[in-house]
């Protein structure tokens, strides 16, 4: 019914959470904007660009299940424009589904995206191994 609008609301915070993050690393100078490095060097993703990561994800995901929603008339065009929001015993179910399918996936969609930091984090560090950059040049 709404279980769409907690992943949105994670979304509308993380963009805000993202843009903070990247006016601060570029004020720094931290900011790595380069999605392929030169040969030979090395290259770490920043904080907030990782945090685009989630914030694409959720967003999508967003969308998509908005859609689904649309397609099958629990969302409309017009007031309340949530069709679950009109009498009370629906409400009620609307709000149980949101702590618990929308809460369950916007924990998911964190959850995979963590991984991939994770993820990336190792790799990165492997790529930093002294001597690596050579080790790769000569096969």
């Amino acid at each position: 019914m709404a279980c769409f609008l907690v992943p949105a609301a994670e979304a509308a915070a993380t963009s805000v959470a993202k843009k903070v993050i990247d006016s601060k690393e570029k004020k720094n100078g931290k900011a790595s904007e380069s999605n392929t490095p030169e040969e030979g060097s090395v290259s770490r993703f920043s904080f907030s660009r990782k945090l685009k990561w989630l914030t694409n994800l959720l967003w999508g995901g967003t969308a998509l299940l908005a859609f689904e929603h649309i397609w099958h008339g629990e969302v409309v065009p017009f007031f309340p424009f949530l069709t679950a929001a009109s009498n009370p015993e629906d409400t009620a179910e609307m709000l149980r589904e949101m702590s618990t399918t929308g809460v369950a996936m916007a924990v998911a969609v964190t959850l995979v995206w963590a991984a991939m930091v994770a993820f990336s984090t190792v790799i990165e560090k492997r790529n930093m191994k002294p001597g690596k950059a050579e080790n790769d040049r000569k096969e």
